[in-house]
């Protein structure tokens, strides 16, 4: 991968469109049902929703990826930084007023429009690396946009909604490790200086050394795979306990598809697979489990991606004795 330095002028150059991918793995950072896309292809070929009732535009796709390159771009002024990786889903189409009535197999392409409804990015700081349990991590910061959260149906005063963060890719597998310390997940502004402000907040204030601290924790500890069965036997019936249980318990919010691809890697990673002995480390714990997120739509990735971090902490710290922890009774 080519490294480019992203100055403050000149954020990107448009005319050439990088990879998406970001590692030798050309693995994504999330799958489920997205695309692939270029910012040069979601600035110049997407229309961008407006609100009803006075025609202005929301902040697009391609203003929020600039903004959040140019700001990551001023926060670690002389860094090498990659391009944004981009990932879209819910394509909405539609065609020009001039076409209403033809047949969709005669419309030409310049009678369509298209815009994704969700899209997640993410801006890799490949000289700022730190390793654990032997993994090589890269500082990444990105956002998630989804349209649908907003009401396309009131004036250009309403709130637009963002989701922000910032944590490390784990390079061995591309999966993204964020904490609560490096997530906004409920931005809400009216204007593009309101969310450039909230990036450069979220970025400034991060604390990376703290993060890759409790990182580093997970590994000193390790569960049985008895413990494991234990663990996942719980976090299938969390969903389904009457509410009075629930709230007493730190919630669960990996359903039963991402459980099962917990348990299958558990036994089949090639990375973070249980050892000889059949005991797995709280770091490859939740790499399984941030490798099943993988699969979650984009409007929930970010609060999973969380989830899984609070959980394994729940974890250790049933296992250093802090606090009881139900997932393991």
């Amino acid at each position: 991968m080519e490294y480019i330095d992203i100055i403050e002028e000149l954020p990107f150059v448009p005319d050439i469109i990088m990879p998406v991918q970001m590692n030798s793995t050309s693995k994504p950072f999330i799958e489920a049902n997205t695309l692939e896309m270029s910012l040069h292809e979601i600035r110049n070929k997407q229309i961008i929703p407006v609100f009803v009732k006075d025609n202005e535009t929301l902040i697009s796709h391609s203003d929020f990826i600039d903004a959040a390159s140019s700001i990551t771009a001023d926060v670690f002024h002389g860094e090498h930084i990659l391009r944004p990786s981009i990932r879209v889903s819910h394509p909405i189409k539609g065609r020009i007023p001039e076409a209403k009535d033809k047949p969709a197999n005669q419309l030409h392409e310049w009678e369509k429009t298209l815009f994704y409804e969700r899209m997640m990015f993410a801006i890799e700081v490949p000289s700022m690396q730190a390793e654990v349990g032997g993994n090589t991590l890269s500082l990444t910061i990105g956002g998630v946009k989804a349209f649908n959260q907003d009401n396309l149906y009131s004036r250009s005063q309403s709130e637009q909604h963002f989701k922000l963060f910032i944590g490390f890719q784990n390079k061995v597998c591309t999966n993204l490790c964020i904490w609560t310390d490096g997530l906004m997940a409920d931005v809400r502004i009216r204007t593009l200086d309101e969310l450039k402000i909230n990036i450069k907040h979220l970025l400034e204030k991060y604390n990376q050394g703290y993060h890759l601290l409790h990182l580093e924790k997970l590994t000193h500890h390790s569960i049985t795979e008895h413990q494991f069965a234990q663990l996942i036997g719980r976090c299938r019936m969390y969903n389904h306990l009457p509410p009075d249980l629930k709230k007493d318990i730190p919630p669960m919010l990996f359903g039963d598809t991402q459980m099962s691809t917990v348990v299958r890697d558990f036994y089949k990673d090639e990375s973070f697979c249980r050892d000889a002995n059949g005991d797995i480390n709280l770091w490859k714990l939740y790499n399984l489990f941030t490798g099943a997120n993988k699969s979650t739509y984009i409007d929930s990735f970010l609060d999973r991606s969380v989830n899984a971090f609070n959980f394994v902490e729940q974890v250790r710290h049933g296992l250093e004795g802090k606090n009881e922890c139900w997932y393991l009774q």
